[in-house]
């Protein structure tokens, strides 16, 4: 029998993932690592959104943050860019009715190079001298897209739309972890920061040791480098870097044995 397939996205992105995971015949479980809740005000966000048209670029740091932002956007504004750094986040605006068709989209030139600092070598930085850039993400996040357009000389606004945060571990968590510790799995890790999460919890279970060298030992698919190098770091060996999107995360799992 093939080895299990756990995918550690938040709900909302994982359950889709999982039917197609199951439609190639492997066995799989949903364990999400983070979980996204709104914000507890979010005064701020809409003020901000309700001034979209006076902003040159958007940028969305993630799927979450484009479904979160979308529940108070009625239409994309005429003129205005909007910038993403993989395919889930594509795929998040085309759903909210934001395709190629009817906006510029900018993203990656490569899409199996999804990440920050290819939207950046991707974008023209040097025309936001002076323009109005929006930034939309979690309570927390990297500071290097907003520290580049802030050094091309934009005039740039970061606004949270949802909050991020790693469970707690509660018993029927800890059960679920060490059964998932107990045998070889895929474990599909799309965050450096769920990651930490998942290692922080492993080292709460009754056998801390041990659990962790269990899970330093399972093999990770991730699709970034930026998440390829935390879990070296980490401790963890056994990893295949997929590059962004679905598919190419299914065709990983396809060729594994």
């Amino acid at each position: 029998m093939p080895d299990t397939v756990i995918i550690t996205r938040p709900l909302a992105q994982a359950q889709p993932l999982a039917a197609r995971v199951a439609a190639l015949g492997r066995p799989v479980e949903v364990l999400p690592l983070l979980e996204i809740s709104p914000l507890a005000d979010d005064a701020q966000l809409r003020a901000t959104l309700a001034q979209l048209a006076g902003y040159a670029l958007v940028a969305f740091v993630s799927p979450n943050a484009i479904d979160a932002a979308f529940a108070h956007i009625a239409a994309w504004p005429a003129g205005v860019t909007a910038a993403v750094v993989g395919e889930g986040s594509r795929a998040a605006l085309a759903a909210h009715g934001v395709t190629d068709a009817n906006a510029h989209i900018a993203s990656p030139s490569n899409p199996a190079h999804a990440d920050t600092e290819h939207l950046l070598q991707a974008l023209d930085l040097k025309a936001l001298r002076g323009a109005r850039v929006l930034i939309v993400r979690g309570e927390s996040g990297r500071e290097l897209m907003g520290d580049a357009f802030r050094a091309a000389g934009a005039d740039v606004t970061v606004v949270a739309a949802y909050r991020r945060s790693t469970p707690q571990l509660t018993p029927a968590l800890a059960a679920t972890l060490e059964r998932l510790l107990g045998q070889p799995a895929d474990w599909v890790i799309t965050s450096s920061e769920a990651l930490r999460g998942l290692l922080q919890l492993a080292g709460q279970l009754k056998n801390s040791a041990e659990s962790v060298v269990k899970l330093q030992q399972q093999h990770l698919i991730v699709p970034h480098a930026r998440i390829a190098q935390t879990a070296n770091g980490l401790g963890f060996h056994r990893i295949t870097q997929t590059g962004s999107g679905d598919e190419r995360l299914l065709a990983a799992l396809q060729s594994r044995p």
